[in-house]
């Protein structure tokens, strides 16, 4: 394609040279960079890409984009090389992208969904009603990319950087999807990856506390600024409105079209007569003209949240309430909440909590529903944030019966020195735990000590299916490991 084609739709630009050069690709990374190539300059947090023009000069790079402000004589950029200059390089870097393949999203209905927590949820419960209708769908979020009911990759971040997101959606356009959903995290609209998206329609779940960092967000006010972008990207919208933040939006936004849902305070999509149990949520709802028993094998009170989240969706269109009901009911989601069947018929949770909040939050939640005992099995990281292992083994000694303090990817540090520093949090409550530093013999135990009333939460692995140790990863899938040990017991 013709550089002067990738540039259509930004404005204030400055160009030295060729604008009919053809590019044979994008790149922001000088490593990857090839013979015919447009190099792309990113200032990022800790590196700046203008340092690596030279390289991608080398490389084959016959067009470079730089931003307003880097000292262009310095860069010592030589004859026959074209020079772009944008107000800001990651902007440009999306619509260049999105011009280049073709752009994609408006090939496909694109859904995109932000929210605190949730988005992973209830991304696959749209992903599973649309299927279950017979769409062909695409999603892109937190765990993985799905195209058409494969699993194409792991992802290693929730919403890809705006090159590789373009890219992903020119492959759906290629292999038919139809509508695509996708996990639209605050950080991807503040740093500009998903600019050059057109999106049909747009979900809000919930707003707390997150991702305040220096390389991340300033305050909680910068925070839902940034997630607010997404509304003002797309005039069709769904919001949660029991969230103090969620019900702002349509304040905020009076010109778009947005559907609440809720169980507490007034909404267009409410759901009645919930029951919660330790291996599913039922509940009733209004799906397009009459009242439903609604039922997801997800438990907890988030799950009623993120079901009527895909149940607003679905009613926009068009999808039968059978189908509706049938979704739900099949609906698991990798490492989130997810129940292990096994012949015991012992409730066995499989959830990605690693944080303080998250494991607060997911024995919380099993604590309100399950009739007997909550036994936690986690671990902490290794080479990760050691100030968080006293205060997780706090938590779990204060809401569960009983806690197995284990091994989670140890990485390069000794198991026994994380779990120690896990148990001096422990031994701060009353709460009734055991060491067993080995990942396998803390499971085998859980479920020697469980009932059919009480529930086991495995917290921390999620989706991974590897443990990782002194830099190898070593297979290791928990719904595997569960089945394995019942065959034994």
């Amino acid at each position: 394609m013709k550089l002067k084609e990738m540039l259509v739709g930004l404005e204030g630009l400055k160009v030295k040279g060729d604008l009919e050069v053809e590019i044979k690709e994008i790149e922001n990374n000088s490593k990857n960079v090839k013979k015919g190539y447009l190099f792309i300059a990113i200032k990022g947090f800790d590196v700046d890409g203008h340092q690596y023009i030279e390289s991608a000069i080398k490389k084959g790079a016959t067009a470079v984009m730089i931003e307003e402000g880097c000292d262009v004589k310095a860069l010592a950029i030589p004859e026959g090389i074209t020079i772009v200059m944008a107000k800001n390089t990651r902007e440009a870097m999306a619509i260049v992208s999105s011009n280049f393949y073709g752009n994609p999203s408006r090939k496909f209905k694109l859904i995109g969904v932000t929210g605190t927590k949730g988005k992973t949820t209830t991304t696959f419960m749209i992903k599973e009603i649309l299927e279950k209708a017979g769409k062909k769908v695409g999603l892109i979020g937190t765990i993985a990319i799905y195209r058409n009911g494969k699993k194409i990759k792991d992802s290693d971040r929730t919403t890809p950087e705006s090159i590789e997101l373009q890219r992903e959606f020119a492959e759906m356009v290629a292999d038919g999807v139809e509508v695509v959903v996708m996990e639209v995290s605050s950080q991807s609209l503040k740093l500009h990856r998903v600019d050059g998206c057109e999106f049909d329609m747009v979900l809000f779940t919930n707003f707390s506390e997150d991702h305040i960092s220096p390389k991340e967000h300033p305050d909680m006010q910068d925070y839902f600024q940034s997630k607010l972008k997404l509304f003002q990207m797309c005039k069709t919208g769904i919001t949660n409105a029991d969230d103090l933040y969620g019900a702002k939006i349509p304040r905020l936004f009076p010109d778009n079209n947005i559907v609440t849902y809720g169980i507490d305070n007034f909404a267009n999509v409410l759901a009645k007569d919930i029951t919660i149990t330790n291996s599913y949520v039922d509940f009733k709802v209004k799906v397009t003209d009459r009242n439903e028993r609604v039922k997801t094998c997800i438990p907890g009170r988030f799950s009623v949240y993120n079901s009527l989240a895909a149940i607003c969706v679905a009613q926009k269109f068009g999808i039968s309430p059978e189908v509706v009901k049938e979704a739900l009911v099949t609906v698991r989601v990798p490492g989130r909440s997810e129940l292990v069947d096994n012949k015991k018929e012992i409730p066995i949770m499989i959830d990605y909590a690693h944080s303080p909040e998250s494991l607060e939050n997911i024995l919380q939640a099993v604590k309100t529903y399950t009739r007997g005992k909550v036994i936690s099995v986690f671990g902490c990281g290794g080479d990760r944030d050691t100030g968080k292992r006293p205060i997780m083994g706090e938590i779990s000694g204060r809401i569960a019966d009983y806690t197995f303090i284990t091994s989670d990817n140890p990485r390069t540090e000794d198991p026994q020195k994380i779990v120690e520093q896990i148990e001096e949090g422990m031994k701060k409550t009353k709460g009734k735990y055991k060491v067993i530093v080995d990942r396998t013999e803390a499971i085998k135990e859980a479920i020697q000590m469980a009932t059919k009333r009480d529930i086991i939460v495995l917290a921390g692995k999620g989706h991974e299916p590897y443990q990782e140790i002194n830099g190898e990863k070593y297979p290791y899938d928990e719904r595997i490991i569960v089945n394995e040990i019942m065959e034994q017991l």
